[in-house]
């Protein structure tokens, strides 16, 4: 991957990318470019894997990093035992030290394919922490006397995140997930005094935890900090981005939530018009290439390029390029390739949507015709539907055209030794098991 500072300014650079929301001090700008700002994104350990709302903060850390400036991510093992209260209208399930430790540990795999954490990256190497190392032994008189005293009641009930809470009695919102934001001010104190620190990142509904921060840090030691927040990314609905398209699952970054499969399918199916923004926050291909895909869905959408680079280039950081390439045979058997080529487990995640039925073996052997089959598991509706799909060209086995009514099924049509897929047009597909 080119270095990005050898390109082009990082600042120019984040710019043209449309990842500057909010800055508290242009000045900032010129100090990432001759890098070595030491600079933080918090990652929430509320589940065993982050999900792609995470995406946006883990390439830009990367960006940064590659610009010469120093990466912290920091795991919130300390914090995930409150909760944000940022962005929910509810309280979160409180969860216990064994699960928010489980979580730390998985999430630290994940984000250690973005960043650099090895000694051969010099003053640029990231680095990986979890708050719960200071506040798990914070006093709580200590902590009222050395950070609370810096806010007032008036400050943080001015802040979104809370406001937007009160505003609704029947939720309201707890102590507890009140406290927040100062426990987030004061992990950037912690990180600037124990090692520098003087940026924070984030989504632009941070921006008034980040401020805290800054005011902190300057209340405390007198210095200079800062912060830059990203835009929040959603859909061309402007419905919240990460959710799966019938809404209610996130889309996550550990293999075993989401595959592969599934995440390049999430990256190809995103919509026209927000395909071009996703390139410049998600992928590191130069800018004149994304202009030139910009070009492509203008003109040819239907090729839908821009989601195919999109959806590579997503994977391939995530997973690498063996899943990738996985991923995009997976997708070109499912419209149109051969479905006989994919292993077991990727051929039952490619028709995992697709009705099933199962067949028995005693009935494979009798070698049932291919349009009784097709009626009796609701393919077709009728055996003249069947033989009109046949005598069309219609009718696949594996993804092989069927020929003649007269055709069956047998066991050499088996894969893996017990699944037949039926397909009718290009859409309509069946799984057949045999047991």
């Amino acid at each position: 991957m080119a270095d990005l500072a050898t390109m082009t300014a990082i600042s120019t650079d984040l710019t043209a990318r449309g990842l500057i929301h909010q800055v508290t001090d242009e000045a900032l700008l010129a100090k990432l470019d001759h890098g070595g700002v030491i600079t933080y994104a918090g990652f929430d350990p509320t589940a065993d894997s982050l999900h792609v709302g995470s995406l946006l903060q883990l390439c830009t850390l990367r960006r940064l990093q590659l610009a010469g400036n120093q990466p912290i991510a920091l795991a919130g093992g300390g914090t995930g035992m409150i909760g944000d209260p940022g962005g929910k209208s509810v309280e979160r399930p409180l969860l216990s030290l064994d699960e928010i430790a489980h979580n730390v540990d998985s999430i630290r795999e994940q984000i250690a394919r973005f960043l650099d954490f090895d000694a051969s990256a010099g003053s640029s190497q990231a680095v990986l922490l979890d708050n719960a190392e200071w506040l798990s032994s914070v006093r709580y008189l200590e902590f009222l006397r050395d950070v609370g005293k810096h806010f007032t009641v008036n400050q943080m009930v001015a802040k979104e995140s809370v406001k937007s809470r009160l505003e609704r009695p029947d939720q309201g919102i707890s102590y507890t997930e009140f406290s927040y934001m100062l426990l987030q001010a004061y992990d950037f104190a912690q990180l600037n005094e124990r090692l520098g620190c003087t940026l924070q990142i984030g989504g632009s509904d941070q921006w008034g935890n980040i401020t805290m921060g800054i005011d902190l840090i300057r209340r405390r030691s007198g210095d200079q900090a800062y912060g830059l927040t990203s835009p929040l990314v959603t859909k061309a609905d402007g419905t919240k981005f990460g959710k799966s398209e019938g809404g209610n699952e996130k889309v996550w970054l550990d293999a075993k939530r989401t595959s592969p499969f599934r995440l390049y399918q999430f990256f190809l199916a995103v919509e026209d018009a927000v395909v071009g923004s996703y390139l410049r926050y998600f992928t590191f291909l130069d800018l004149e290439e994304i202009e030139a895909l910009d070009l492509s869905t203008a003109q040819q959408p239907q090729a839908r390029a821009a989601q195919r680079a999109l959806a590579a280039a997503v994977i391939d950081l995530i997973h690498g390029p063996t899943e990738r390439m996985a991923a995009q045979e997976a997708s070109r058997a499912l419209f149109g390739g051969s479905v006989a080529s994919l292993d077991e487990a990727t051929l039952l995640e490619v028709i995992e949507e697709a009705p099933a039925t199962t067949l028995s073996a005693h009935r494979l052997d009798e070698a049932p015709l291919v349009v009784d089959v097709m009626t009796e598991c609701g393919l077709v509706a009728s055996k003249s539907e069947a033989r009109r799909a046949l005598e069309q060209g219609g009718v696949f086995v594996n993804d092989q055209p069927v020929t003649g009514i007269d055709a069956a099924l047998t066991r050499a049509d088996l894969l893996h030794g017990r699944y037949v897929v039926l397909r009718k047009g290009k859409r309509s597909y069946h799984l057949l098991t045999v047991s």
